[in-house]
């Protein structure tokens, strides 16, 4: 099983123009990642559209991917799902494909108190003995899990000790379970756009789907490397792309938008329902690219 640390892709989802899944555009995705640094790849997450796809396409693209990876660097598969059955079938179909972890969220509950939580993942390990990230991302599931739960998770499970935190504010929460427990390796989310201060409050890196993985790439690997100021500048420097990028309703819009500018898939529309971007954005883009210093989106960044 390869290390889950460090700066993992949230791998977007290539369609067609008939919302077909564009298997040739995801294995050039997943060469891509490699190419420009990316430590892991978490695929089929919520900006990996995954609960657009159907279960069959949903094992087609983690048998894809861990294909086209060859174990060059590790993956960790999405199987949220509304079904606990289906979400342990998922599981145990990305460890036969050959991943090194599977992220899970709680599905929607009427019982959303600590015990229930916690009785939920006991019941999940009971059958899946691979590593398990526990993704704390409350929008998707209206699941709000206390740093007490997931203290709880981390002490009683020994294959979830991996945490994929979205649940703001987040460095206070980061601080708030390491009072609790030291189990986990905790990873951020949101874009990036807190990258630098969740590795200072002990984050192990981050689980998110910027366009230009490279990037936080650099900044984590200066600030590992002592380099912190270094670090700062990298990640002051590109920022307002990390922002921008991160818009509430078209955040995943203008993400595909970039890999496409990139040209790391064919077709950048998500599969419906989504927020379209307008003229006005893809201006914005290209005035938000000169302005840090990036002429050729589809070259590695230099840094």
């Amino acid at each position: 099983m390869g290390k889950i640390s460090g700066i993992f892709n949230i791998l977007a989802t290539p369609f067609r123009a008939d919302y077909a899944v564009d298997y040739d555009s995801l294995r050039r995705l997943v060469r891509f990642q490699i190419d420009v640094g990316a430590q892991g790849l978490t695929i089929l997450g919520v900006m990996g559209e995954a609960a657009k796809l159907s279960v069959d396409e949903r094992k087609a693209v983690m048998e894809t991917v861990v294909e086209t990876v060859a174990s060059a660097i590790p993956i960790v598969v999405g199987t949220s799902h509304i079904k606990l059955s289906t979400c342990i079938a998922l599981s145990e179909a990305a460890f036969a494909a050959g991943a090194d972890g599977v992220m899970i969220a709680p599905p929607p509950m009427d019982d959303k108190s600590d015990p229930a939580i916690l009785a939920l993942y006991q019941e999940i390990a009971e059958t899946i003995s691979g590593p398990i990230v526990v993704q704390d991302f409350p929008p998707v599931n209206d699941v709000i899990m206390s740093p007490e739960v997931l203290a709880q998770i981390a002490e009683a499970i020994p294959n979830a000790r991996y945490l994929k935190l979205e649940d703001p504010p987040l460095m206070q929460k980061i601080d708030a379970i390491r009072q609790r427990t030291d189990l986990f390796e905790i990873f951020g989310g949101l874009g990036g756009m807190f990258l630098l201060e969740e590795l200072e409050r002990g984050a192990s890196g981050t689980m998110t789907g910027f366009a230009f993985t490279e990037i936080l790439v650099a900044v984590y690997e200066a600030f590992n490397g002592k380099r912190k100021r270094e670090a700062e500048a990298n990640f002051d420097k590109y920022l307002p792309l990390i922002r921008y990028e991160n818009q509430p309703l078209i955040n995943l819009t203008i993400r595909k938008a970039l890999l496409q500018r990139r040209g790391a898939i064919e077709n950048a529309t998500p599969r419906p329902p989504f927020n379209p971007i307008d003229e006005g954005t893809q201006a914005e883009i290209d005035w938000l690219l000169k302005r840090v210093g990036i002429d050729d989106p589809a070259r590695k960044v230099c840094l």
